[in-house]
């Protein structure tokens, strides 16, 4: 089969290779999915740049979508030829989506609707699930005011539609080009967090409240809002990342005047219950068509390397996705 890897790390042009692999075959309880599109993540790109290497070869990103061609011991032979996504695909295994096939436990190809592109398929695994684990973890969110920062991100844009969806008053963040972006998907109101002080134009939009809850992609900047009143006394911070790597200072006086709750997760590293409650929304929400998709940027499969750019510059409206066969 044809795919994408790497074998140390480094700038994607210098260590992605282009090549050959023989195709897996799937073990027991698991499933051959021929992909038709890999989705290209953050997380996948740092991983490739500098995170150890957990194999000796590296086939990149966990996200992915494709049709079931052989099955493994013990799983369904009705399962054969079912449109599926994938998740994680390439979390702690070394063989991810950028291939022609991929082989893995069966519970992880999830039924993707018939009306859904395989390229929308490959953006579910880490976007969709970490926006729907992120407002879910805010609990019952309907006339509560929520900020989503970087609103008009992959993650943030089904944020701000699953907490409307909900009820919820939403304000984003997002800068001047993807203000719009925001918009579109539903945000009440967006700040321009190069331009504008984020807390003091919170205040001003809640009357001196703040928000009642955070839907945060970079706790390295938001932690440094919250002595300033950006978060309503009780309330919740969920953080799913940070743009930093080091240690981040949190205002212990901030949280504790204030009774704030700050809670962190990583969507690789779910609950399996958690996980199916997740998927079981999302597909209903799927198949509803209650979800609106953007995708930002395609690229082939030989042009892995561009996408992983494309990531990088952070010039992409919407998610960057590879094209297979």
């Amino acid at each position: 089969m044809k795919a994408v890897w790497y074998e140390k790390n480094g700038v994607a042009r210098d260590v992605l290779v282009v090549g050959e692999m023989e195709t897996p075959k799937p073990g027991p309880g698991e499933v051959l999915v021929r992909l038709a599109a890999s989705g290209v993540n953050p997380s996948d790109v740092k991983s490739r740049a500098g995170r150890p290497l957990v194999a000796p070869r590296i086939v990149p990103h966990s996200d992915g979508a494709g049709v079931i061609e052989a099955v493994g011991q013990g799983v369904a032979q009705r399962r054969l030829g079912e449109r599926v996504w994938i998740w994680n695909g390439q979390w702690k295994r070394p063989f991810g989506t950028a291939a022609e096939f991929i082989a893995l436990p069966h519970n992880q190809a999830v039924p993707l609707p018939d009306t859904i592109d395989f390229s929308v398929g490959a953006c579910l695994g880490i976007p969709a699930l970490t926006a729907l684990r992120a407002v879910d973890l805010h609990g019952a969110v309907a006339g509560r005011t929520l900020l989503v920062t970087g609103a008009a991100n992959a993650v943030g844009h089904y944020a701000v539609q699953i907490a409307k969806r909900r009820g919820a008053r939403v304000i984003g963040t997002a800068s001047a080009a993807r203000r719009d972006h925001a918009l579109d998907a539903g945000a009440d109101a967006v700040i321009d967090y190069r331009a504008e002080d984020v807390a003091a134009r919170v205040q001003e939009l809640t009357n001196g409240r703040g928000a009642d809850g955070i839907v945060d992609m970079d706790l390295s900047s938001t932690a440094a809002l919250l002595p300033h009143g950006v978060l309503a006394a009780h309330g919740k911070l969920v953080c799913y990342g940070s743009n930093l790597a080091a240690e981040i200072p949190v205002s212990f006086p901030a949280m504790l005047w204030n009774s704030l709750t700050l809670q962190v997760f990583v969507v690789y590293e779910l609950p399996a219950d958690v996980r199916r409650k997740a998927i079981v929304e999302l597909t209903r929400m799927l198949a509803a068509g209650e979800l609106r998709h953007a995708i930002g940027a395609t690229f082939a499969l030989e042009e892995t390397a561009a996408a992983h750019e494309a990531i990088e510059s952070g010039g992409t409206t919407g998610n960057v996705v590879l094209s297979i066969g």
